[in-house]
């Protein structure tokens, strides 16, 4: 399987959305036993941002670092995911400290991690409208607040 999967040059992983869970379960049977990080990005306008060949550029993608500690080796994974349906399957049963990093990428860019125990916001209030982190949500939606200071003499 791993060998369907188009991997650039540097040896990131392009999956597509139906390969994504099936390509991190192959990489940590292989020895990537630690995922160091999982975020998403908000391509709004780079459409033509640098992909290798076969890979479709989407709107939202969600790249995952994995670490092989016993190799000394790592491994980064990007999925193209739609705007259309911004959703991929969770990596929670494979590494189950994903589990705050997918609730993050969801609150903050609205991507759904399909099959997460607990998909709900993490940082921003549950009842707050949109995804403050897409590059279109628009900055005059929260209201700035200053306060003057005391001069200190």
């Amino acid at each position: 399987m791993i060998d369907d999967v188009i991997k650039s040059e540097t040896g990131t992983y392009f999956p597509t959305r139906e390969q994504y869970e099936e390509l991190i379960g192959e990489l940590k049977k292989s020895g990537y036993e630690y995922c160091s990080d999982l975020c998403a990005v908000d391509y709004l306008e780079h459409f033509d941002r640098a992909l290798p060949e076969g890979a479709q550029a989407e709107r939202f993608e969600v790249v995952v670092n994995l670490v092989s500690v016993k190799n000394r080796s790592r491994a980064r994974v990007r999925v193209q995911v739609p705007e259309a349906d911004p959703s991929v399957p969770t990596l929670f049963h494979h590494y189950p400290g994903t589990e705050a990093m997918e609730r993050e990428a969801y609150d903050l860019m609205g991507i759904v991690f399909t099959g997460h125990p607990d998909m709900t916001r993490i940082l921003m209030p549950e009842e707050w409208e949109g995804h403050p982190l897409r590059k279109d949500y628009s900055a005059e939606r929260v209201p700035v607040q200053f306060k003057h200071s005391q001069s200190i003499r």
